[in-house]
């Protein structure tokens, strides 16, 4: 079994790679990801350094995957983040030097598309974050959200425990980031409505592995990043969440009886399940639907856990934690150590 580390860390001053490995929106959105740039400089005193596919649409998969190797080669860069996800960092995969990485750990940021670099890192040996992308999170309009500011902070500077709360403000309905007005003030936010625990009557500690959900499902049909030894993932905890194109409760529901079926969802000992984005510009929905949404996508997980061959019913589970692409992201370490403390209700991840 690999062994997985945390990377060193980077202090205020340093340089952080900041990448497209999967679609270069920044050159069709340059405002947040010029804010997020901004912030990065401003609030967390690092300096950004771009690569020739950072803002460059339609670059090919080896360009892609050269400008990673160039990141986790430079001494001088000492950390990486992403700037946005999209849809084919899977091509990326196989043109990744593997050993070229593991002899230069660095720690790396990102979401949604950009689970296949999370699993790719996890499998290499090395702790990276899910979450914190420069236009999503950082490129946020108004201010950044205090929870992920300072989860991402921690994560990025910090090491040892740092325990997870419930969103006091939360949102999942965008502005139009190709329309200025839209960075003109403070995003609406709704009142938090905290977690929900099923089989809360253990205590859990173990690495976390997982992330967007459609995209651990395309791995699993190309056979990528996921090993075929499941003892590696013993104990874990698994990280859940779906994205902007909300698939449906059956298709949530299928792609986690396939992973029953591979023999994955028995060797975790916890699920933590995103907040699920229940709106897009693409397909806007009322809070009633929203809700609707959201309630039929937990009794999709819940019957995939207990229904057929009963794959884990006994799992504990916490529904609604805030690292998946709703706002806040709270940052969670891919591969390190995450402590899901049910009689106490409480959450720890460890940067």
């Amino acid at each position: 079994m690999t062994t997985i580390a945390y990377p060193p860390k980077p202090s205020p001053g340093d340089r952080i790679a900041v990448l497209s490995p999967s679609a270069g929106l920044p050159a069709l959105f340059p405002r947040p990801f010029e804010l997020g740039l901004r912030r990065l400089r401003e609030d967390f005193g690092l300096e950004p350094v771009e690569y020739p596919t950072t803002r460059t649409l339609g670059a090919t998969p080896r360009e892609r995957a050269d400008d990673l190797h160039a990141a986790f080669t430079d001494p001088e860069v000492k950390a990486v983040i992403a700037s946005i996800g999209g849809e084919d960092a899977i091509t990326v995969l196989p043109l990744l030097d593997r050993e070229l990485v593991r002899a230069h750990p660095k720690p790396f940021f990102g979401m949604s598309d950009n689970t296949n670099l999370l699993a790719f890192l996890y499998s290499t040996g090395i702790v990276a974050f899910h979450g914190a992308s420069v236009m999503a999170e950082l490129g946020r309009p108004g201010a950044l959200h205090p929870q992920t500011a300072d989860s991402f902070r921690a994560a990025l500077f910090t090491s040892g425990p740092y325990e997870l709360r419930p969103a006091e403000r939360w949102r999942d309905v965008d502005r139009d980031w190709a329309d200025p007005a839209s960075f003109d003030g403070e995003p609406e936010t709704r009142p938090g409505t905290g977690w929900t625990w099923v089989n809360p009557g253990r205590v859990v500690e173990g690495r976390a592995w997982g992330g967007c959900l459609e995209i651990l499902a395309w791995l699993l049909m190309a056979d990528r990043e996921i090993s075929h030894d499941l003892s590696v993932y013993d104990g874990g905890v698994l990280l859940l969440e779906t994205s902007e194109e909300m698939p449906s409760a059956r298709e949530v529901f299928r792609t986690l009886r396939a992973m029953g079926e591979r023999g994955l969802l028995q060797r975790f000992s916890a699920l933590l399940m995103g907040r699920p984005k229940t709106w897009s510009l693409e397909r806007p929905t009322t809070p009633e639907e929203g809700a609707r949404y959201a309630a039929e996508q937990r009794e999709a997980v819940l019957r995939a856990l207990r229904a057929l061959r009963a794959y884990a019913p006994h799992l504990p589970v916490v529904f609604d934690v805030d690292f998946g692409h709703t706002d806040p992201q709270l940052v969670l370490p891919y591969g390190g150590v995450i402590r899901v403390d049910g009689p106490a209700r409480r959450i720890t991840v460890t940067y």
